[in-house]
């Protein structure tokens, strides 16, 4: 594959695209960026929102300056962006949190007494540890078969149950079948939680079409990496779950030591915002969710496919090199691609990627210990162990067709070193 012409139809920019990276022999090269799926470089709209919000930044829902009053309006602005973003029903709350992680660990601080959780073993660490009662799912052998496992455990489950689930594998990039997953688990009265963070930055994604009861994601890998994050779904759990955090604007009174009257928020957004809220991760999370709307996601998908498209053909031309999938080559993927290379580990993979040829990856277990171990065939592996670990790349918006066809020739020259 030869280094092709830089071809980039999607307008919205990212910041850093003229980044360059020193490279063994003091030479200075142009960073390739191929470590999207962990965070994404900020995206210019996302900069200029964050920056026209500083002068006037202020304390939210407690001021009656001006100041206080348009940081407010612009706080609560953002929720209403990220709730059109993802497509929510009028009713559902949109919490800010610092990212995937800390909505899903609220969510469980607010499940019903009693509630059983279903989880793949195909899921990022988030979603398999913050729950106390829990049936975890091997990782099913094609997409009916997710369906069909889903089905007969939520099925056996007495009382409350959730079902959680990723909408694109951090590991492989797959889709999963959410809308049939969504469909199973309320015909058995259950609810499900869709993690979206490897979702959004790559598809439009609509919660009420889906019939979804929560989505979570996070900004940093929304092209807003500014420290928020956001749980959007159904009220009722929210506003009756112990507060997530207990202090300033999550209460209503607060009575005498001896009568222990405080009275909480019942409104699920103030319940679990205490404090003065991350205001600038919000607006920026809400930037994002603009600039890509208005991109459209026709050219967005379009390109990303087109690359994907050339970075896989590439590895698959590469002797030695194997892609890692659930289910198979031609299952539906967002733009993450993880490998092995025959006679390295991941980390010398890695690092000779970037010091040698100035690329980014992802090198690791990418918090998905259980599923990493089935894609190798590896029965044991924690975090020290080299072997049970894999390289990931990842693109996104600024991502070329130089970059991938470095990657590709990179990897052509290690495997030639052997």
């Amino acid at each position: 594959m030869s280094v092709a012409t830089i071809f980039n139809p999607v307008q919205v920019k990212v910041l850093g695209e003229d980044l360059e990276v020193p490279v063994k022999g003091g030479r200075l090269v142009s960073y390739a960026n191929l470590d999207y799926a962990a965070s994404a470089p900020c995206l210019e709209p996302v900069s200029a929102a964050v920056t026209a919000a500083l002068p006037a930044y202020s304390s939210v829902h407690r001021g009656a300056g001006y100041a206080s009053q348009l940081t407010t309006a612009r706080y609560e602005q953002a929720r209403h962006t990220v709730r059109a973003f993802v497509g929510a029903r009028t009713d559902d709350a949109v919490i800010f949190t610092r990212n995937t992680t800390d909505a899903t660990n609220l969510l469980a601080r607010c499940l019903p007494e009693g509630t059983t959780t279903v989880v793949f073993d195909t899921e990022h660490h988030a979603s398999l540890l913050p729950w106390q009662r829990v049936v975890r799912l091997a990782p099913p052998a094609f997409p009916g078969e997710a369906v069909r496992q889903a089905d007969e455990a939520l099925a056996a489950i007495e009382g409350p149950k959730l079902l959680v689930v990723t909408a694109a594998s951090n590991v492989t990039g797959e889709l999963w079948p959410i809308a049939a997953l969504a469909h199973i688990a309320h015909r058995h009265g259950a609810r499900v939680l869709v993690d979206a963070a490897q979702l959004v930055p790559h598809r439009k994604l609509n919660l009420t079409a889906l019939d979804l009861d929560y989505v979570a994601f996070s900004g940093h890998k929304l092209y807003a990496p500014f420290g928020a994050g956001v749980l959007v779904g159904r009220r009722d759990w929210l506003s009756d779950g112990e507060p997530y955090l207990k202090g300033g604007g999550a209460v209503r009174s607060v009575g005498a030591l001896d009568d222990g009257a405080t009275e909480w928020h019942e409104d699920a957004e103030p319940r679990h915002e205490a404090g003065t809220p991350n205001v600038l991760g919000a607006i920026a999370l809400a930037a994002a969710c603009d600039a890509l709307t208005a991109t459209g996601w026709t050219p967005l998908v379009r390109e990303e496919e087109r690359l994907i498209a050339r970075l896989r053909e590439g590895l698959g031309a590469i002797e030695g090199v194997r892609e890692l999938s659930l289910w198979g080559p031609d299952h539906p993927r967002v733009g993450i691609v993880s490998f092995v290379v025959d006679g390295y580990t991941a980390r010398q993979v890695a690092e000779a990627l970037s010091t040698e040829y100035g690329i980014g990856v992802r090198d690791g277990k990418f918090c998905a210990h259980p599923f990493l171990r089935h894609l190798l065939d590896i029965a044991d592996g924690g975090c020290e162990d080299d072997a049970a670990s894999a390289v990931r790349a990842s693109i996104g918006i600024g991502t070329t067709e130089e970059h991938v066809d470095r990657l590709i020739g990179a990897l052509q020259d290690l495997v030639a070193r052997r």
